[in-house]
């Protein structure tokens, strides 16, 4: 047996004490058999109730390695085969799954779950929810030629594929590992105690890149919540400020989390897919905003929630570059379209998905990603020329763009209409917290102050108020270095009676011009 392309894994079940093995040769050959229909599955429905596995068709959520097979994807089957088996439904048919591991006797282990739901949709097209052929097809970032299909083992009888069971592991794969973070710790990434990347040691040209080039963010830190159930769009309706039950899956949108008197929680990217949503929270609210909505599942409803944050790693793509990048790596389909769009995709045998917003303003995108292909991807994203940035200068870049965050802009002591979150907003929605007061805020005109980007001439403490005239206008909330390291850039709430952009303004003795911020809006979309 080859070694080199055949490499046998290892690992005790705790539960059945058995051993587990997978190998490339031997998913192969189950591939190739049920690929052939040998195993007289018409659909995957009836080969999910004959193998007995755990699938949930739906959404490449993370919960095991599963890619999805159909019309125009005859050739291989899209897996890791150092990781794995595959077990593909008939040529034409649904989704196929890939097992984790596999025994060899009379059970299989198979952690599985679908990318999406019928071959109608589009698989293995360019039209459909999952994309199937690779990440980026025939480049850096493809599965072709993984297969290894030449000098297979010896093929498997289809008595002996009838005969194996296949029974439900944890359907998540494990928690975050150092694969990543040694591979940032090499190239000079200052990484603190709670795992956030605070720099690669490179801040003026990340932040120079986002503006000018293409960033590739490290966003794992920031929160991602999946809500399930037959209740889910029309629970998540009832909790923010979007219309959930509007949305469609591979679609998505920003919302925010407000108190019944619409004072801001957080703002919340949303990804509807077929069988979940992901929301995507800043890392103070991640904890909070999950016993928030497990406070309001009531016993009837159909909703179920989970932290997935430390199963799966974040990346945002930021910049004016962001699309020549994607085309780079053959991911030219989701370009263009509109905020929240989100593909499915497959690196070795695992689901990424990337969604169009990179959370900044401006061009960009988001990936989702599975941890074992994480540090692959990152590397592949820096190879086609994305510039490294930290959570320094993202934090810097936030506050340049005049995007709130959650303790500075977004507090009790402001509603989402002062923040310039108009866009979030839904005003035929009907019923949600905080909806009678943003209402009235809208009807009565009832919104006296606003976020603006004030250029200083010094650093200045937020919370330090902001005087024009010699009366307090407004309150400084954050404050970073400029853009060319001798000014700096706050961000802060000017009551409107005192003016908009042009104002000059003084600040605990700095003096200081307000001027707009390309994050926001300031009235409902047309």
């Amino acid at each position: 047996m080859n070694s080199e392309r055949c490499r046998w894994d290892e690992k005790i079940d705790k539960t059945d004490k058995a051993t587990i093995l997978a190998t490339n040769e031997l998913s192969s050959s189950v591939a190739s058999v049920i690929r052939n229909g040998d195993t007289g599955f018409s659909n995957i429905s009836s080969a999910r109730r004959s193998l007995n596995v755990a699938v949930e068709p739906g959404d490449g959520s993370y919960c095991g390695n599963l890619i999805a097979h159909g019309p125009g994807d005859r050739q291989r089957p899209l897996i890791d085969h150092t990781r794995g088996l595959c077990l593909s439904s008939a040529p034409g048919n649904m989704a196929g799954l890939i097992g984790n591991t596999a025994v060899l006797g009379p059970s299989i282990a198979g952690s599985a779950a679908s990318c999406s739901d019928y071959a109608p949709r589009g698989y293995g097209s360019r039209n459909g929810h999952c994309r199937v052929g690779g990440f980026g097809r025939g480049n850096s970032l493809s599965t072709v030629g993984r297969d290894n299909s030449s000098n297979l083992c010896p093929r498997l009888r289809r008595d002996f594929m009838r005969g194996l069971a296949v029974f439900a592991l944890e359907l998540m794969p494990p928690p975050i590992d150092n694969d990543l973070h040694e591979i940032m710790r090499d190239m000079g990434a200052e990484i603190d105690d709670s795992g956030v990347v605070m720099t690669f040691g490179n801040d003026d040209e990340a932040i120079a890149a986002a503006e000018q080039g293409v960033a590739v963010v490290e966003m794992s830190h920031y929160g991602r919540l999946r809500v399930t159930g037959d209740d889910r769009l029309h629970f998540l309706h009832n909790q923010s400020t979007a219309d959930f039950k509007l949305m469609k899956a591979s679609q998505g949108c920003y919302t925010v989390f407000t108190t019944p008197t619409a004072r801001t929680i957080d703002l919340a990217k949303a990804w509807i897919m077929t069988n979940s949503v992901i929301l995507v929270l800043s890392p103070s609210t991640r904890k909070s905003i999950y016993d928030r909505l497990n406070k309001y599942i009531f016993f009837a409803d159909k909703v179920e929630i989970e932290d997935i944050t430390d199963k799966t790693y974040l990346f945002s793509i930021t910049g004016p570059s962001s699309d020549e990048l994607l085309r780079e790596l053959n991911l030219e389909e989701i370009i263009g379209k509109p905020f929240g769009t989100h593909l499915h995709y497959a690196v070795e045998g695992t689901p990424v998905t990337i969604a169009v917003g990179s959370g900044f303003a401006g061009e960009g995108y988001s990936m989702l990603l599975s941890t074992s292909t994480a540090g692959f991807v990152w590397q592949t994203l820096l190879k086609s020329g994305a510039v490294p940035m930290g959570a320094t200068a993202a934090e810097r870049l936030r506050v340049l763009q005049g995007k709130p965050a959650p303790g500075s802009e977004l507090t009790d002591d402001y509603n989402v209409l002062e923040a310039g979150l108009w866009r979030t907003i839904s005003l035929t929605k009907g019923c949600y917290i905080g909806q009678e007061t943003i209402a009235k805020l809208i009807t009565y005109s009832g919104v006296k102050q606003e976020l603006w980007g004030i250029e200083l001439e010094a650093a200045v403490t937020p919370g330090t108020a902001i005087m024009l005239d010699g009366q307090k206008v407004g309150k400084l909330t954050s404050c970073t270095i400029g853009r060319d390291n001798l000014k700096h850039f706050g961000l802060g709430y000017i009551k409107n009676k005192a003016g908009g952009a042009g104002i000059h303004v003084d600040v605990a003795g700095v003096s200081g011009t307000v001027v707009d911020i390309p994050f926001i809006t300031r009235s409902l979309p047309e």
